[in-house]
């Protein structure tokens, strides 16, 4: 079965290994899903993320982030804007995530990037997900 949403695929499957306490989750991958993952890793979401191939597939492996007491960096993640209700953003009207304890990842002209940044160039676009 083909994949719609590479993103909602992406943030379930992080979602689900972070719940499973993983320590490596391997997924197909796509530009979308690469630049969050970077954006996860930078802001210390995730330990590393790497792309590879298998051919002509192409494949991300990310290796999560827990705390000493074996929580994990991630608490929540969801996707705000989906295939059939896409959720849009002025640069003034961007809301911090849980009083800025997280982040909202937003798809802009100027690329992915994070609220925060988002704020400083002053861009709106298309909230992808929040993650705390």
């Amino acid at each position: 079965m083909a994949c719609s949403d590479f993103v909602a695929d992406f943030l379930t499957v992080i979602r689900n290994a972070v719940t499973a306490h993983k320590d490596v989750v391997t997924l197909k991958s796509s530009k979308a899903c690469e630049q969050i993952a970077e954006i996860l890793k930078k802001e210390g979401f995730i330990g590393s993320c790497k792309t590879f191939s298998e051919g002509p597939k192409r494949f991300l492996r990310i290796h999560l982030k827990y705390m000493r007491d074996k929580k994990p960096a991630i608490q929540g993640i969801r996707k705000i804007s989906k295939p059939g209700c896409r959720v849009y953003t002025a640069s003034d009207s961007i809301k911090k995530v849980r009083a800025g304890l997280g982040i909202a990842i937003l798809s802009t002209s100027k690329g992915v990037m994070t609220d925060k940044q988002a704020r400083l160039d002053k861009v709106g676009g298309e909230i992808l997900c929040t993650v705390w």
